[in-house]
């Protein structure tokens, strides 16, 4: 009903003034685009732009920065009118980012966070069997933030006002592209009497002596109107079993709880229980949860999900073999694993529009290269489902940041720290069921940067650590309550970045970031020695959760991505594709390896070469 829109660009306030929110609007000049989708890929299917990695069109793509942009659609609801203990809701599941929603030419509501679904309850205004028209401004997302000025220091400041995905505004592996629009799907659901919030699942115990395991089971409900016995049927079917067969256990209970918010938690044992693990410790076995939840008997929602039954935790015990260090491992079912893995950033600028092929692709090769862990790094966005899908049926585990990247973020701004409360809350609330969830992060490199900045301030506390140090796990441990919870990355012992306790980012490879304490002047040596790969037999930290070198891509990739005449090492095309700098920082990583190129066709076997010999002597 929702996928097919209308889009077009007006100057900021054009728009309004317009009246492009009317139903009699001429839309016969607008582009088509698909929801959930990209304007990017709109313009570029549409003739609009060229492709944005292509050569330096990225910098032709700025203007967009500065443009509002409509979004319209006509839509008939082929539904019997509402009872009076029913309800239509809207629910914008992405909105990406700052947006006014018009439904028949009037104001709907506002919304201003790409991270958390926009619900609008629609009952008094939907028009049935009759069209409806919905247009969605999306207004420039620098321009509103003009009010709400902020100091800081990192990469492109001016993101960390909005809450949106960070890398948009460029990273130093990627372009300035930030996206905007409907970026995951709209629906229209119609309830009645009461709807299920959440379903939680959770392993407290596997009794190896027994062969059993103790799970609980948590459904939290709205009741907004009637008052009908509210009674929930939970069943969960052992992995394999065929659509509609008995369930392993089943249980029936009534609702308690007093006004609108009413919640039922049960607890399961499982005879013979098939565990959830990792892919290279044994089978991910996943269980089918189903929830009914009925009134007076009759059924009013049904919901299921994939869940695993296993125990993750985090020991961090000190570590007996090396005295005054601690662990930081993850104990799968009581045995604990070396984590293999990598960061994942997001898997394409246009987030709103990865295909789920994509998804597949890029997990089976993780999968293939024998990782078991992806840290869901925090520039990026919390991924589309079918990534922790495809996660907990692969046995991949996931480190999950909270979506905060090196840079500063506002505590005293009462309605940025209110967006940052109810996102950690949905997000929660959405992913704390998957089997694959080991660990919430509260940042990426936010604590460890600000203390080498401020490295002479010790009593200059990190701005954001309400969050870090708070918020975050208070509202993890309020609506998770199992899975680990830690501050920063890298976070711990005598330096954010300490070698003996906690995780570490060893960026004095490739970036020459030397190894420090607190109250320690920074230092940095870009040279070839001080960046040299050997330098990962010095490092002896509890857990690498960041490491790496640059290399080139394959020679077809810079083909489609650079002009002919751009090909070669150090063109002005191939350095603006090269987002690290200084430009000839990934030279230092050859020099001790191969030698400098001379060609381009060195630079790729050179710099290939460094990288696949670099990480090789890490790992």
């Amino acid at each position: 009903m929702f996928d097919r829109w209308k889009l077009k660009d007006f100057t900021p306030g054009e728009g309004v003034a317009g009246k492009v929110f009317t139903e009699q609007f001429d839309t016969s000049d607008w582009i088509d685009i698909t929801a959930p989708g990209d304007v990017h890929q709109a313009l570029i299917e549409a003739g609009r732009i060229e492709d944005p990695f292509y050569d330096r069109n990225e910098d032709k793509c700025a203007w967009m920065e500065g443009r509002e942009w409509w979004y319209r659609i006509s839509f008939e609801s082929e539904e019997k009118p509402l009872r009076q203990d029913e309800r239509f809701l809207l629910v914008f599941q992405g909105l990406d980012t700052f947006v006014t929603i018009w439904l028949n030419g009037e104001v709907l509501g506002r919304h201003a966070n790409m991270f958390r679904e926009a619900v609008f309850d629609v009952s008094q205004r939907l028009r049935t069997n009759e069209p409806n028209m919905l247009a969605l401004c999306f207004h420039p997302p620098l321009q509103q933030i003009e009010k709400a000025p902020f100091e800081s220091w990192g990469r492109n400041p001016e993101r960390v006002m909005m809450r949106k995905a960070q890398f948009g505004y460029g990273w130093d592996w990627g372009p300035r592209l930030p996206t905007i629009g409907i970026w995951r799907p709209v629906e229209l659901r119609r309830q009645r009497c009461a709807s299920m919030q959440g379903m939680h699942f959770s392993t407290l115990e596997i009794d190896t002596n027994s062969n059993t395991a103790l799970v609980a089971i948590q459904v939290d409900v709205e009741r907004f109107a009637g008052d009908q016995a509210l009674a929930l049927s939970i069943a969960l079917h052992s992995p394999g079993s065929p659509s509609g067969t008995t369930a392993a256990v089943e249980q029936s209970l009534k609702l308690q709880g007093s006004g609108s918010q009413l919640s039922a938690k049960v607890y399961m044992e499982i005879e013979n229980p098939q565990l959830w693990w990792t892919h290279d410790l044994g089978e991910p076995a996943l269980y089918t949860l189903q929830a009914t939840l009925y009134g007076d008997g009759d059924q009013l929602e049904q919901q299921q999900r994939e869940v695993g039954i296993r125990t993750l935790e985090l020991d961090q015990s000190p570590d007996t073999g090396e005295p005054g260090t601690r662990f930081f491992r993850f104990v799968l079912n009581g045995v604990p694993i070396f984590a293999r893995g990598a960061d994942w950033i997001p898997a394409h600028s246009f987030v709103g529009a990865i295909s789920a092929e994509r998804y597949e692709m890029l997990l089976r090769a993780a999968q293939e290269a024998n990782m078991n862990m992806l840290r869901v790094w925090g520039g990026g966005i919390y991924e589309h489902d079918v990534f922790y899908e495809l996660c907990n049926r692969s046995g991949i585990l996931v480190w999950q940041d909270f979506m905060f990247a090196c840079a500063m973020y506002p505590e005293d701004n009462p309605s940025f720290v209110d967006e940052v409360e109810a996102e950690a809350r949905y997000q929660v609330r959405r992913l704390r069921t998957h089997p694959c969830m080991a660990l919430w992060c509260g940042n990426n490199e936010n604590q460890w940067i600000h203390d080498r900045t401020y490295w002479d301030q010790p009593d200059y506390p990190v701005p954001g650590s309400l969050y870090y140090n708070k918020l975050l796990p208070q509202i993890v441990q309020e609506l998770d309550g199992k899975t680990a919870y830690w501050p920063g990355s890298p976070y711990g012992g005598n330096d954010y970045n300490s070698t003996e306790d906690g995780d570490l980012h060893n960026w004095q490879v490739w970036h020459g970031n030397l190894p420090r304490r607190f109250g320690e002047k920074p230092r940095v040596d870009q040279s070839p020695e001080g960046v040299s790969f050997l330098h990962y037999a010095e490092d002896m930290g509890r857990f690498s959760s960041e490491f790496g070198m640059h290399a080139s891509p394959v020679y077809d990739t810079l083909r489609r991505n650079i002009p002919a005449d751009q090909l070669s090492y150090h063109s002005p095309s191939m350095d603006h594709h090269n987002k690290d700098n200084p430009k000839n920082k990934g030279d230092n990583l050859m020099i001790t390896v191969t030698g400098l190129p001379n060609n381009l066709e060195e630079y790729i076997d050179y710099s290939m070469i460094a990288q696949a010999e670099g990480l090789k002597f890490g790992i």
